[in-house]
């Protein structure tokens, strides 16, 4: 909207335009401002920095605004039921001309308080009448070209007003709502699938008595009526119960000698869960129901989903004085140290202050952070450590884990992170050394630092690859074959003829993950501006902005994609708990500015060949911190940012993905064509790892198909810390123009049968990165590709890398190696470069191209 310059000018216009002032009497002393710092949602907000949060903040220096189109609104929910007696609405100078005050019981069904048209901006100040828990400022027409613009919204008014209409809604409050059931007959048979509107899709439990199947309607409400629909597997007694907490259930209706299909009960209570519990069955078989639909007095839903709450089971907050912290790290760690495609997943989040002799060990799903604003507001006495002592000293398979925002002093000088891929080393000061290698320096394969400061130097040793970004280092001492810097204070100068070194100055754009931190006793999520040019870390400057925790739907296990997306459409970030996501639909994300952040690695499976998360074609979306497991049915693509022909323009504002994985296969069974599709124009792609499992469960050749890692249609995308292996045609295929990556790790799929299988277009092998035909500007920077194929050694595969010959496509610093031999390259890109030969692993090399 870019307001704040125009303000004057729109201001004087309005100046000039004679229109009825709304002025009524200010409400009665006793009336309280009952908005203030409440929960409020928006149809839409113009961008990050002006969510609806900031119109109930009660600071006049902050506003909530809109796109800029008539329909907009701008809503609190009161925390209970009021009588409202006043409104004032502060119009920033992009007001509203004609708009009304509406209220609600439940949020769903609204009452017209007061219709205002002609308004002149300013502060308008409202006598209304009416009751309800929910207040909205619902748009009709605006007075610019603009949005609606708020910087405060206040209700005034009483508690205790009627916040239900009483009678029994015809509304199904279950619907989409987080369900749980005592078993389940499999996993095409949860229990979200008799709360998802669908008659075709059914929970069932295994054949014992006796069994429930619970949901959580989100807030307490008053319960009064229950549809079933059985399957023919039918329970012939049950009881309806309702509870306030889910463990303490009081009945409200006992049912004998039912016959299934379809039945509706009246019943009478309060309460958050509603339970069917079986205590007969009508046939051998379990329980199975198609639906079952919960009806309130609160008229259908219950309410918006609620942001805020607790971060979940598996989030574990401490602080220097939590008794037998050591004890706490060490458990997780032994349930994790090798458990590399278990579904466990774990959050340790690190309170402000100085912890002393800590040796936080972490194993597979395990991150740890800081809770400060700053690195060095959490200080570790002691040590972070990966090591590879569950693989006989092989850190190649040390994945899934993260450090970030917190400061380590070494207990010898040196702290150990012997990682892999997808283990980001992020925001992090080590006062000391860092050591990159496992004891007794065996094999390592990683991996990637960002925004961190290390005082001593880093001794990569036996790591094969490594990427920093936007960092300051003490000394580097070494690498074997693809070390990449960009932005980083103490970097080794450029040597690829002779070395692995590849550094540039900046890096051209960068903006840092969003990260939770507490704020006195309040959580907040901070989300860094973007960067240009970028040299060292973005601390202590923190330009940037914060959002409450208010503002984010904090996703637990059993969440449905009906919920989650529920969430999105009242305006509500992301915040996903550990733990592993089973999903029934895509996840949309259509708002500019929405933040989806994990923590602990938290798991995204698509079940039924749905498509994990789908990204609008809007601004300064940030993705971060999960993981995308592909389901057993066949998606065509697991995470797409915007609409195949998206054309805006983002370079203002670029939607991210950080800390972003994906896996096809490795913990069962698991196909997509596409792992990711970007279509959007100038977005930043900064730290993934897109892998087509080579090894564990569900893989082999076409059991984890997947044919391509990365497709880039969208102009001016950047790409850094890009690894991407296995699959089964191109891993990366860049049609978009003015395309830039920095840092590409690639391994070919191993488990190609033969030369046959690979040949297409009178060419053996897919490129590991194939720049398309039609493409006349790109560059890159510091790329490798390995061969290992395992299933047939003597496949020759013709280049690593495929670029159309134009003056605008320039790589640079480019690598090709054998693994042992098993397979060679005949040239490294296009049909340049010498082949690879024999057993030694030997690079062959082209700095420039062309």
């Amino acid at each position: 909207m870019r307001l704040r310059s125009l303000g004057v000018a729109l201001a004087a216009t309005a100046a000039l335009i004679t229109l009825p002032t709304i002025r009524p009497p200010a409400a009665a002393a006793a009336d309280a401002n009952l908005s203030q710092g409440r929960t409020a949602t928006a149809s839409s907000n113009e961008n990050a920095g002006t969510p609806a949060a900031l119109a109930v903040d009660g600071d006049t220096g902050t506003r909530w605004s809109s796109a800029a189109t008539d329909d907009q609104w701008l809503q609190v929910d009161l925390g209970t039921g009021a009588t409202v007696s006043q409104i004032v609405v502060n119009w920033e100078a992009a007001y509203g001309k004609d708009y009304k005050i509406q209220s609600s019981s439940d949020g769903s069904t609204w009452t017209d308080l007061r219709t205002v048209t002609g308004g002149d901006g300013g502060t308008d100040t409202l006598d209304v009448s009416g009751q309800g828990r929910y207040v909205r400022l619902q748009g009709v027409h605006r007075a610019t070209q603009w949005g609606y613009s708020v910087w405060e919204f206040q209700v005034f008014g009483t508690t205790g007003g009627a916040s239900q209409p009483g009678t029994c809604s015809t509304a199904d409050s279950a619907r989409g709502k987080t369900a749980s059931a005592s078993s389940t007959e499999n996993a095409g048979t949860p229990a979200s699938a008799a709360f998802d509107g669908n008659d075709s899709t059914r929970w069932s439990s295994q054949a014992a008595d006796p069994q429930w199947l619970s949901v959580d309607l989100g807030s307490s409400q008053d319960v009064c009526g229950i549809d079933l629909n059985w399957e023919a597997a039918y329970g012939k007694d049950f009881q309806i119960q309702a509870s306030a907490d889910g463990q303490n259930w009081n009945t409200l209706k006992t049912v004998t000698g039912a016959t299934g299909g379809r039945a509706s009960y009246d019943v009478s209570g309060t309460g958050r869960h509603v339970r069917v519990l079986g205590t007969a069955r009508g046939t051998g078989y379990g329980y199975s129901l198609w639906e079952v639909a919960v009806h309130t007095t609160s008229g259908g839903t219950g309410g918006p989903v609620q942001g805020g709450g607790d971060l979940g089971p598996n989030v574990i907050v401490v602080d220097p004085a939590t008794p037998d912290l050591q004890q706490k790290f060490d458990q997780v760690f032994a349930r994790q140290e090798s458990a590399q495609f278990g579904s466990g997943r774990y959050q340790f989040l690190l309170k402000p202050g100085t912890y002393n002799g800590i040796n936080a060990q972490l194993g597979f799903y395990t991150s740890i952070s800081g809770l400060g604003l700053n690195p060095d507001d959490t200080q570790i006495n002691g040590d972070i450590t990966v090591d590879a002592g569950w693989f006989n000293g092989n850190a190649t398979q040390n994945f899934w884990r993260s450090a970030e925002n917190l400061a380590i002093t070494p207990s010898n000088g040196t702290d150990r992170w012997a990682v892999a891929q997808a283990a980001p080393f992020r925001r992090i000061h080590v006062k000391g050394g860092l050591n990159l290698a496992p004891n007794g320096y065996g094999w390592a394969s990683g991996g990637y630092i960002a925004d961190s400061r290390i005082d001593g130097t880093v001794g990569p040793y036996s790591q094969q690859q490594w990427y920093t970004r936007d960092s300051s280092v003490g000394g580097w001492t070494n690498g074997v074959w693809n070390m990449t810097f960009t932005g980083v204070q103490g970097a080794p100068a450029t040597n690829f003829d002779t070395g692995p070194y590849t550094t540039l100055d900046t890096t051209p754009i960068s903006r840092e993950k969003p990260f939770l931190y507490l704020d006195g006793a309040d959580y907040k999520v901070f989300v860094p501006a973007e960067r240009t040019g970028a040299r060292g870390m973005s601390w202590p400057a923190n330009a940037g902005t914060s959002l409450p925790l208010s503002q984010f739907y904090v996703v637990k296990p059993g969440a449905t994609a009906a919920t989650i997306n529920t969430a999105l459409a009242q305006g509500l970030n992301l915040l996903f708990t550990p733990g592993v996501y089973h999903l029934d639909r895509t996840i949309d994300v259509t708002r500019a500015g929405t933040v989806v952040l994990g923590l602990g690695l938290a798991t995204i499976v698509p079940d039924g060949g749905v498509d994990a998360l789908h990204v609008a074609d809007v601004d300064g979306v940030r993705l971060a911190g999960f993981l995308i497991d592909a389901g057993a049915t066949r998606s065509d693509t697991l995470l797409q940012i915007g609409p195949a022909g998206a054309a805006a323009d983002h370079s203002a504002d670029p939607t991210t993905m950080q800390d972003v994985f994906i896996r096809v296969g490795g913990a069962g069974p698991g196909l997509a064509t596409d792992s990711v599709v970007v279509n959007s124009d100038d977005v930043v792609i900064d730290h993934t790892w897109l892998w087509r499992a080579d090894h564990g469960e569900g893989v082999g050749w076409e059991t984890n198909r997947a044919d391509y890692g990365l497709r880039v249609n969208g102009d001016d995308v950047l790409a850094t810390g890009l690894f991407v292996e296995h699959f089964n045609k191109y891993d990366v295929v860049w049609s978009g123009e003015r395309g830039r990556t920095i840092f590409f790790q690639n391994e070919k799929a191993y488990d190609a049968p033969n030369a046959a299988a690979i040949t297409h277009d009178g060419i053996v092998g897919w490129a590991a990165y194939k720049v398309a035909d039609t493409v006349a500007v790109h560059e890159a920077w510091g790329l490798g590709s390995y061969c290992n194929y395992t299933s047939d050694p003597s496949i020759v595969q013709r280049h690593g890398f495929q670029v159309p010959v134009k003056a605008g496509v320039k790589m640079h610093n480019l690598q090709v190696i054998s693994l042992g031999g098993k397979g060679q390259y005949a040239h490294v890109i296009n049909d340049t470069g010498a082949p690879t030969s024999g057993t030694d692993t030997v690079p062959s090399k082209v700095t420039s191209f062309p």
